[in-house]
């Protein structure tokens, strides 16, 4: 297949011969298909109300951060904040934001593990829009030689085939399948499930055709034929509904035997929340941050931990994914990395600087603490004394100022 690719000669090919691609690529089928391929996963995300909080905190979360492009040179780490790839990534495509590419990307990879990017270029063979690809329509084909052959996109019964250029794929890590990610969605399933049978039960008992419960109607005094039917007709009309199971026996007097579970005897809250507990925990989002019960402190741990071990990884995944498959499309691409979002403690920031003051330069500092590039006067240990005719701060928190 001629691609637009091919006018890009310099770009280093992601499907050269790997001797090690060998040991794993005969284990897979030729078209290796996603472990939620065919799966309901939009339907979960659609039914669920646990899935869908979960997934739209994180990929609206995520979709906020910027993305900045840095180069590495001799004078320290810079940015590059007129990249092209910046000016791609804010304009996709003529009907998608950056905010919906990421959005979409990072809901992708909770939902089914996988994201796929699709790579449109110009007659240089650079990339001029991208195209998130649905990744049950994203098929991979292995190669013994090569690891990766390309990709095979599906639509209305027509296979497309793919370079392995034209596609970034994005994936978690899967313990069992070489070529495809493990969604979260895949882990919560049966929490998932459980909690969707409860409410559907809760909806069917509290239903417009189900105003009784289930149990059994005893007539103790001798009726005849008529009058049972005539009373179990009524009884069914007025109580009955289509999904109600309601046994008549005659022998006496009316009475009713209650032989359903009531929510009480199921603990249905209880049961729900736990359900909710454990969907958003395998997402990774802390109860206090959905809570309304939480205190102010807690909601700040929640909220601490949310972006510490649960968002920024997720940045970091993309980040790397970018800096590895698509800067290479330009010389001198540099690295791509999303800002740093970690809550620091500033008092334990500056406990940290004053002690590597003890071995470290000052623009040793400026780089590890503050990302800032080197100073001409900034050879010096931090409480070395100044001689004349030098300028600059004498200390770490003078040096944050700067």
């Amino acid at each position: 297949m001629i691609t637009w690719l091919r006018a890009h000669l310099g770009f280093p090919s992601r499907s050269r011969s790997l001797p090690a691609a060998a040991l794993l690529a005969p284990q897979q089928s030729v078209l290796h298909h996603t472990p939620l391929a065919g799966a309901p996963y939009a339907r979960l995300y659609q039914q669920s109300p646990w899935v869908y909080v979960a997934v739209n905190r994180i990929s609206e979360a995520a979709a906020l951060v910027p993305l900045r492009i840095f180069r590495q040179s001799a004078a320290g780490r810079a940015e590059i904040p007129d990249h092209p790839l910046l000016h791609l990534l804010n304009a996709p495509n003529p009907h998608l934001s950056r905010f919906e590419l990421i959005e979409q990307t990072v809901g992708a990879l909770e939902l089914t593990g996988n994201a796929f990017w699709y790579l449109v270029g110009d007659a240089h063979g650079r990339p001029v829009e991208i195209w998130p690809l649905p990744p049950e329509r994203v098929s991979v084909v292995p190669d013994a030689a090569r690891y990766l052959r390309g990709y095979v996109y599906e639509l209305d019964g027509q296979r497309i085939p793919l370079e392995p250029e034209e596609i970034v794929h994005f994936r978690r890590w899967h313990p069992s399948s070489d070529y495809y990610g493990l969604s979260a969605l895949e882990a919560a399933r049966l929490a998932v499930s459980s909690d969707r049978a409860m409410a559907e039960w809760n909806y069917q008992t509290f239903g417009q055709e189900n105003g009784v419960p289930a149990g059994i109607v005893s007539i103790r005094e001798f009726v005849s034929d008529a009058d049972f039917e005539r009373i179990k007709r009524d009884w069914k009309a007025s109580y009955g509904g289509g999904q109600r199971r309601t046994a008549f026996l005659r022998g006496g007097g009316i009475e009713w035997h209650d032989i359903g579970l009531s929510h009480q005897d199921l603990d249905f809250l209880k049961g729900r929340q736990a359900h909710r507990d454990e969907i958003l925990h395998i997402f990774g989002v802390p109860t206090g941050l959905i809570s309304d019960n939480a205190t102010e402190a807690n909601a700040t741990v929640a909220e601490r931990l949310f972006i510490e071990r649960t968002l920024y990884p997720k940045l970091v995944r993309i980040a790397q994914k970018i800096t590895a498959d698509l800067l290479p499309f330009w010389e001198h691409s540099g690295e791509a990395a999303f800002d740093d979002i970690r809550p620091t403690d500033a008092q334990a920031r500056l406990a940290e600087i004053h002690a590597a003051s003890a071995a470290l330069s000052i623009n040793e500092i400026r780089e590890r603490f503050f990302a800032l590039p080197p100073a001409p006067w900034g050879n010096l240990p931090p409480d070395r004394p100044f001689t004349a005719g030098q300028t600059g701060p004498l200390s770490p928190s003078a040096t944050m100022e700067a």
